[in-house]
């Protein structure tokens, strides 16, 4: 008979875990890059995806993004599922959207309402040019003299954590390639400022249980704290240190974007998995030119 090992924690740690998989879920973390080719760069994905931690389900959501040729729309919610439920539970939702100009991403607004443990945060940030112009959260992070501030360098050539997610494959060649790794993404997620750097790894087969299947490149992740971060928090250390984190990319039908199609983080509470289930992209028509962005 197959056993399955489950890690012994304290209830306070799962409610820490809530929060993380609420991150992960409605804003599919960690993060990455947009821009959309001129000619042919509309797409839409609808996609369903589940986290697990060391095995066990813990957590489900949806992303859906709409690429035209001069803008973008991202939306994603989740909640926690199974045995976490019952320590804490979560749910969480989030968008993203902003202009395509040029072939260059310029992310406009981010925002993100996550409920954990009965308490509510709301995240909101506004982006001009790639420059933070305006950020809160509620509640608001307690004052810590240790805490590394966010300088004005920092403020500059950012993305939010949602359009960050979405990748764009330079050239005319097979978007299923190495470069589409290659690049270090400059992220603002309304407390913190880092750098997720991918790199390629290899490459695998995939099959959704409804929509994609095919190739997609595995990347390498690293995570560097820039700002608003606390350096002795052990979390913090952690993953400065982990090696073994991995980004998979799919495409977009009808564009150059690739998005993550899996996630891996190895935690402190076993490895942690954000897998999609669905994953159904499509090219679509143009938008009339008169539909903006809200």
């Amino acid at each position: 008979m197959l056993s399955v090992r489950v890690p012994i924690v304290s209830v306070s740690a799962m409610r820490v875990a809530v929060r993380h998989v609420m991150l992960f879920v409605a804003a599919p973390l960690l993060a990455l890059f947009l821009i959309c080719d001129a000619a042919h760069a509309q797409g839409k994905l609808e996609s369903r995806y589940v986290v697990s931690l060391a095995g066990i389900t813990i957590g489900q959501g949806g992303w859906t993004i709409d690429v035209w040729e001069d803008q973008y729309r991202a939306a994603a919610n989740g909640m926690t599922t199974g045995l976490l439920r019952v320590f804490a539970s979560g749910d969480g939702a989030g968008g993203a959207q902003g202009y395509v100009s040029g072939g260059a991403p310029i992310p406009s607004s981010y925002n993100a309402t996550i409920t954990a443990d009965k308490k509510t945060e709301e995240l909101r940030i506004i982006i001009s040019g790639g420059v933070l112009k305006e950020y809160s959260v509620d509640p608001p992070s307690p004052h810590n003299p240790d805490r590394v501030p966010i300088s004005e360098a920092h403020r500059h050539g950012v993305t939010d954590p949602m359009t960050a997610a979405l990748m764009y494959v330079a050239g005319s060649g097979n978007v299923m390639s190495p470069e589409a790794c290659n690049r270090t993404l400059p992220i603002f997620d309304g407390r913190m400022r880092y750098d997720l750097t991918l790199a390629f790894k290899r490459m695998e087969t995939v099959r959704a249980e409804k929509g994609y299947e095919g190739p997609v490149v595995v990347c390498a992740a690293y995570f560097t704290p820039l700002g608003g971060y606390l350096p002795e928090r052990p979390a913090i250390k952690y993953l400065i240190a982990q090696r073994d984190m991995e980004v998979w990319l799919a495409p977009i039908a009808g564009t150059r974007v690739v998005v993550p199609f899996r996630m891996v983080i190895p935690t402190p509470l076993g490895t942690g998995v954000l897998e999609a289930t669905e994953f159904v992209s499509l090219p679509q028509a143009p938008r009339a030119a008169s539909a903006k962005l809200q």
